[in-house]
């Protein structure tokens, strides 16, 4: 709430007064850059759900860095984050979307009763020494990081007034946009968007979260499949925090990425466009073509479906025809829901 305070008051009475330059502008998307990927590539994907392995400097920065986006530390951010996957839209999820809105944002950070957790999903991370010592001096870490670091740089750079518009724009407000954006993934991603893998839960995937989260936005996608390196599995879709790991891994900084096989993914597919279609046989009022319609595509994709579970049962390999043939009746079935005026939301 300080920080909060301070970003709609004091941010804009410096940029009013002694304006902007080059130098903060560049400070603030390094500091959102720097903390932003030390969430979703360290905090997230590498700590909380192990999909990768990275060398020693890059788990010691994502722990520096992370702690300078003023989320608590890597062993209280991934137990709550395994508890969120564990009991999704439950009352043992910590930010749960059944609960309103703003309470899956923030409001479970701002009401919270119930006393620290035992850590029991953790176990693996408390053995790990770097991320025993962040949490031990989380809060130091954090203020050096997100407050004293820009400001010691911005004073170097052009004296006290360059320092206070580093404390203030890289610094506060720098966080208050990260901590918000973070949040989005708990709140928004759970409450608009598709789900094309998934509606076992309220996890959805959003092209337009995806670029204010550095790539969590597909979010449907991560909760299905929790242990692949990548949210944004498509060629085209934007995770910059996935494309960051690859580059990383072509240098030698990480390695033994995790991926989800394609025919997997695809099966998640066609057993989601089965159960709409489905549903959507079901409802009165149809027209008769758009029954026609749509039972066509549900037959196909049941005549697919059982071409696998066949194949499966010789232990035959499934080739690439297959695979092109099963992404292009998901498409056509997909599009035939939605010119029913059926949304994948």
């Amino acid at each position: 709430m300080g920080t909060l305070f301070l970003a709609v008051t004091a941010a804009p009475w410096y940029l009013f007064t002694f304006g902007i330059d080059p130098f903060l502008i560049g400070l603030f998307f390094f500091m959102l850059a720097a903390c932003g990927f030390s969430i979703t590539l360290g905090y997230h994907r590498l700590f909380s759900h192990l999909t990768f392995q990275a060398h020693w400097l890059v788990r010691l920065l994502t722990v520096v860095f992370g702690a300078g986006a003023f989320e608590n530390s890597v062993l209280l951010w991934a137990c709550e984050h395994r508890s969120h996957h564990k009991h999704v839209d439950h009352d043992d999820d910590p930010y749960c979307i059944s609960k309103g809105l703003f309470y899956a944002h923030m409001g479970w950070l701002m009401f919270k009763l119930k006393p620290e957790p035992q850590f029991e999903n953790v176990a693996d991370l408390k053995k790990d020494p770097l991320v025993v010592w962040q949490d031990r001096y989380i809060h130091l870490l954090a203020v050096l990081v997100a407050f004293v670091f820009p400001a010691a740089l911005g004073y170097a750079w052009g004296g006290w007034k360059e320092a206070l518009g580093a404390f203030l724009i890289a610094g506060v407000l720098r966080v208050v946009v990260l901590q918000h954006a973070t949040f989005c993934i708990n709140s928004l991603c759970h409450y608009i968007g598709s789900q094309p893998y998934s509606s076992k839960c309220s996890a959805r995937d959003s092209w337009l979260l995806a670029i204010i989260t550095l790539g969590e936005g597909y979010h449907n996608y991560h909760h299905e499949f929790q242990h692949d390196y990548r949210n944004g599995v498509k060629p085209w879709q934007i995770d910059p925090t996935k494309w960051l790991i690859w580059v990383l891994s072509k240098v030698g900084l990480v390695k033994k990425l995790r991926r989800v096989p394609a025919e997997k993914i695809l099966l998640a597919e066609l057993a989601e466009a089965q159960r709409r279609l489905e549903q959507t046989l079901a409802r009165p009022g149809l027209t008769e073509t758009a029954s026609a319609y749509l039972a066509n595509a549900y037959h196909r994709l049941m005549g697919i479906a059982q071409q696998w579970t066949e194949r499966k049962a010789q232990q035959l390999e499934v080739t690439r025809e297959m695979l092109t043939e099963l992404r292009r009746e998901i498409r056509a079935a997909t599009s035939i829901l939605r010119l029913s005026g059926v949304r994948f939301a």
